[in-house]
């Protein structure tokens, strides 16, 4: 809505309300292509370049950088309207846009380092993502990527998985651990064409195949010591190539008091971007089966499908899964940018409820459909696989549950 000044002449929207405004477009150019990058799992950079050209891609870089400042409001109501679209573009947006927005809390980058990546999303889309899965690896374990010193920067070997966007990515955040007497833990930003790396064609899922979740592997990638984040020095004093974002002020080791911790805001962040991810998947199957039930009158009937109570009904059940959804992502997003720790601590389960009710929304509209909705001539199918597969961004139900019950118990303890 233009905002109206004195002079009864509209005020030029904002940098996000310009970004917002061209949503519709880009949604209906990745929908148009979803199916073929899908069918050939190839990587769909002509949407990537529609996103970026739209303003999108650059939504979360802050104001004092340039940028637009989008919240994380702004980011969810955009990743569920891409998601409709493509749901392999969209995850590939979302952590971009993450990378974007954790800048914005904690200035992690160093300077030089954060300018370049302006510079080069000023000339063309410019992806970044966090590599941190290794093959067999475990949550809360050391990295198995060694980064060793070579006496003027760092040398990182080792193989990551799950690698969202790998063959595209403009910079990637490694985490790996030094191989020093008494070791320690960081990320490296490493530029995608770095001599020594290589990308690793494994991804081949049921879903989010145009995805372009590789392997990348690392032999001997130099990095600057300026570009290791997060190596605190060893105990007892300074280390070789240590960055100091530790001590940097706003940084996430060193929150103010009483303010939510960094890491947990990324997690909030991270749990609600890909939630509505998913819940657009689910919408656009429901759109599906909507104009499905309004087509389709089988032999047996003189009116569509959509004029019987079952099918009304069985639609009505799915809207009302999706309004859940939709509500408690958009509701909970304004209240983790204003950083109400409440908020923070249920996007996990919100997480989980919300993938929860897109995967049983979709399998609904498939078992109304029957044959038709697992036609590969249909989209159908292609949301059912990629919203199933949008489980592998959530952790294990248990361990979100578990979570879920500890923080319940601790609460019953309180005066």
């Amino acid at each position: 809505m233009s905002i109206i000044t004195a002079d009864h002449s509209p005020a030029a929207p904002s940098p996000v309300e310009a970004a917002l405004a061209g949503l519709p477009r880009v949604v209906d150019l990745l929908a148009a292509r979803a199916e073929e990058h899908d069918r050939d799992a190839t990587f769909p950079y002509q949407g990537i370049e529609a996103v970026h050209d739209a303003g999108l891609l650059t939504l979360t870089v802050d104001r004092r950088y340039g940028g637009p400042g989008g919240t994380l409001a702004d980011t969810v109501q955009v990743l569920a309207q891409l998601g409709r679209g493509d749901a392999s573009v969209a995850v590939v947006t979302a952590f971009t846009l993450l990378q974007h927005a954790e800048q914005a809390r904690t200035a992690n980058w160093p300077t030089a380092g954060y300018r370049r990546l302006l510079t080069e999303s000023r000339r063309g889309p410019a992806l970044v993502n966090t590599l941190h899965a290794e093959p067999g690896g475990r949550s809360g374990e050391p990295p198995a990527t060694l980064a060793r010193w070579d006496g003027t920067g760092w040398r990182l070997t080792g193989r990551k998985t799950y690698c969202t966007g790998a063959e595209a990515l403009a910079w990637m955040a490694v985490t790996a651990r030094t191989d020093e007497p008494e070791p320690r833990s960081g990320t490296f930003l490493v530029r995608g064409e770095s001599e020594g790396l290589e990308v690793d064609p494994t991804w081949d899922q049921l879903g989010l195949r145009a995805s372009a979740s590789h392997d990348v592997v690392l032999d001997e990638v130099r990095v600057p010591a300026e570009l290791a984040l997060g190596l605190n020095p060893p105990k007892g004093g300074g280390g070789k190539g240590a960055s100091g974002a530790a001590a940097r002020p706003g940084s996430a080791t060193a929150p103010a008091a009483g303010a939510v911790p960094a890491a947990e805001l990324a997690r909030a962040w991270h749990d609600l971007a890909l939630s509505a991810v998913a819940v657009g998947v689910a919408r656009s199957a429901q759109d599906w089966l909507v104009r499905f039930l309004h087509q389709r009158t089988p032999a047996n009937l003189t009116e569509p499908l959509g004029s019987l109570p079952r099918y009304r009904g069985a639609l009505g059940e799915i809207e009302a899964q999706l309004i859940g959804a939709e509500e408690l992502v958009h509701g909970l997003a304004p209240r983790v940018d204003r950083a109400e720790p409440d908020a923070v601590a249920r996007t996990g389960p919100a997480h989980l409820l919300a993938t929860r009710a897109a995967i049983a929304a979709v399998q609904q509209a498939v078992s109304l459909t029957g044959n038709p909705g697992l036609s590969r001539r249909h989209p159908l199918e292609r949301y059912l696989r990629d919203v199933l597969s949008s489980r592998v961004h959530l952790a294990s139900d248990e361990a979100v549950l578990e979570a879920a019950g500890r923080a319940a118990l601790e609460r019953g303890t309180r005066p």
